[in-house]
């Protein structure tokens, strides 16, 4: 890559990193990038992944006070994301992308609706008395590792799906909800790395440009991201989701 090349790629990683800490979604901006200047999709996709690891790590550390008390939800759910991650990561390396591609959009859509609906369903929750029931049963664990097959595979938008599931099955502030989403898409992003890392090709110049981006827009994303109020950082969930479906769809 030439130097503006270079520049480019690196703060596409800033942006998607910072987008990543708020929402998710932030392979939407380095994974076009890379086709962009000419990369195979597979390759560029391997690529960011690998460039976005560092970035979900930082967004992590920057929640860390909203983790405090969420131990063992991170342990049971983290589990269901380190499966489905390893699940996507081969995946993408045995299946068309095509299968996929059709697919994404909805549902990438039902946790835009999942996502404003949050508040009525925590209501119906707390009439039926499910306060206890804080992290969602089976039905949330399968959905956890439904994303993190997605995550693995692809990971465009993977902050908004746990978001919408964590809104439609948990009772918690959202803030918290999104702190656990960054550790959740960190584990998906960094067993599907090492999985590339031992059997794929990749373009170690690209990912580390995004690493290094990715890793800064993480913080930044992380600590402004945490000042939102709940209202605005769901239609912040949701203009995006929307986008990314969008974009989705005029790319098929």
């Amino acid at each position: 890559m030439e130097a503006l090349e270079m520049a480019a790629v690196g703060l596409a990683g800033v942006a998607a990193g910072g987008l990543n800490a708020v929402v998710g979604s932030g392979t939407l901006i380095t994974f076009p990038t890379l086709l962009a200047f000419g990369f195979p999709p597979v390759l560029a996709n391997v690529s960011n992944n690998l460039g976005l690891v560092p970035g979900t790590l930082s967004a992590a550390y920057g929640y860390r006070r909203e983790m405090k008390g969420q131990g063992r939800r991170l342990v049971r759910f983290g589990t269901a994301s380190l499966i489905g991650g390893l699940i996507g990561a081969l995946l993408l390396l045995k299946l068309p992308a095509d299968a996929f591609q059709a697919v994404v959009p909805v549902l990438i859509l039902t946790a835009c609706a999942l996502v404003l609906l949050q508040p009525r369903l925590n209501r119906r929750l707390k009439r039926r008395g499910e306060r206890g029931k804080r992290d969602g049963g089976v039905p949330m664990w399968c959905g956890v590792l439904a994303a993190g097959v997605y995550g693995g595979y692809f990971g465009a938008a993977q902050g908004v799906l746990l978001m919408g599931l964590f809104g439609a099955f948990l009772l918690d502030d959202l803030q918290r909800l999104n702190a656990a989403k960054n550790v959740l898409a960190s584990l998906v992003n960094g067993v599907a790395a090492v999985v590339f890392i031992a059997v794929a090709d990749v373009d170690w110049v690209a990912a580390g440009l995004i690493a290094a981006g990715s890793t800064v827009g993480g913080l930044v994303g992380a600590r402004y991201g945490r000042r939102l109020p709940p209202v605005a950082m769901r239609g912040f969930i949701v203009v995006v989701g929307v986008t990314a479906s969008v974009a989705m769809i005029a790319n098929a």
